[in-house]
């Protein structure tokens, strides 16, 4: 067959068919009533433009969770935790995780849990890849020391939903799963955002395990029975052990949750994880230096208002000029936060934090 050149249209290497010319593209409401025909009763329904709280059109195409995914996608919140810390600090091995890298995971367990079950891969999935948009840098160091600059105290999910993705203007049922994705806040409303909430504990206990072995910190025989005989050793093995687990739960039950076989395994792997890597000695000595870094960077700026970003304005040690300071450096990467030291606290480079 030989193609013949289509008029008015460019093409990058061949004339690959999609379907008849002409074709008629269905619209968003009826991608919506497609995707409510296959999706599990209780899984939430995309509506028109959603429910902002700035109210929009509805896109031609693409759903209102399609929209939240491709606006946190495109953020530069998003985008700057590739500069922040997931459990090593600014490590020399590019192949150690940052809460970019962590996202992304997150998002992929997550989906992988909700598309087989009927629940809405969508909204899933941007709440997955939002959810630590609020995080500071050098990780949870960030929340104790911006908390008491804060009433009611600084946490990354609330802070994420509420100040960093507030700009985005996100559907609600997003920005609840995000608000509500650590285990120590209230229920998210959602199968959705439970499923996420889930997703994120799976993939930074195997993950961190796995970049511990690989930065020499622990070994793969360290791990203890109850989890090695459960889900393996190895990453792979244990994701997969895991999701397979909650898929096939969830079938099981009609919620969102993991039988006790996992869950006990999950239990003692997160147990054995904060006590070998997360709460090292070196590694507090480490996170309480970094959060002395950032608390002093929001006493500075909350003082001197001036270096802020559109800060002239405001009146040092004013409410505002508090907001502002803590907006602006919980925004910041490591690297960024380490020159700011530097320049603006004096820090010696040779004491800043790193990873150990």
């Amino acid at each position: 067959m030989v193609e013949q050149p289509l008029p008015d249209i460019v093409i990058a290497h061949r004339a690959l068919p999609v379907a008849s010319p002409g074709q008629r593209l269905p619209s968003r409401a009826e991608r919506e009533d497609r995707e409510a025909e296959l999706l599990a009763p209780h899984a939430t329904r995309a509506s028109g433009a959603g429910d902002r709280a700035v109210p929009e059109e509805a896109d031609r195409f693409r759903t209102c969770f399609e929209r939240d995914l491709d606006r946190i996608q495109h953020s530069k919140s998003f985008r700057r935790l590739a500069g922040k810390c997931q459990v090593f600090l600014a490590p020399e091995d590019d192949h150690l995780r940052t809460r970019l890298t962590h996202a992304i995971e997150v998002c992929q367990v997550a989906v992988s849990i909700a598309r087989p079950v009927g629940l809405n891969v969508s909204l899933t999935a941007a709440a997955a890849t939002g959810h630590d948009c609020g995080h500071g840098p050098a990780g949870h160091a960030s929340e104790g020391a911006l908390s008491p600059f804060l009433e009611g105290g600084y946490h990354h999910a609330v802070y994420g939903a509420d100040v960093v993705l507030q700009p985005l203007n996100l559907c609600a049922e997003t920005l609840d799963a995000i608000r509500n994705h650590s285990w120590n806040r209230p229920s998210p409303s959602t199968p959705e955002g439970e499923v996420v909430a889930w997703a994120d504990r799976l993939a930074y206990v195997c993950h961190d395990f796995e970049d511990a072995v690989d930065a020499g910190v622990v070994v793969p025989s360290d791990l203890p029975p109850e989890v090695a005989q459960v889900v393996g050793t190895d990453r792979r093995s244990q994701l997969h052990g895991f999701i397979t687990a909650m898929v096939e739960t969830i079938a099981d039950t009609g919620c969102v949750g993991l039988r006790h076989t996992e869950a006990e395994a999950l239990a003692a792997f997160r147990a054995f994880n904060y006590e070998r890597i997360y709460l090292r000695p070196e590694a507090v000595a480490q996170a309480d230096l970094s959060a002395r870094l950032i608390a002093g960077l929001a006493e500075f700026y909350l003082t001197h208002p001036s270096h802020l970003p559109e800060g002239r304005a405001l009146v040092p040690g004013s409410p505002e000029a508090t907001a502002a300071a803590v907006h602006y450096v919980s925004g910041m990467t490591d690297r960024f936060a380490h020159r700011a030291a530097i320049d603006l606290l004096g820090w010696d480079e040779r004491t800043l934090p790193r990873s150990a």
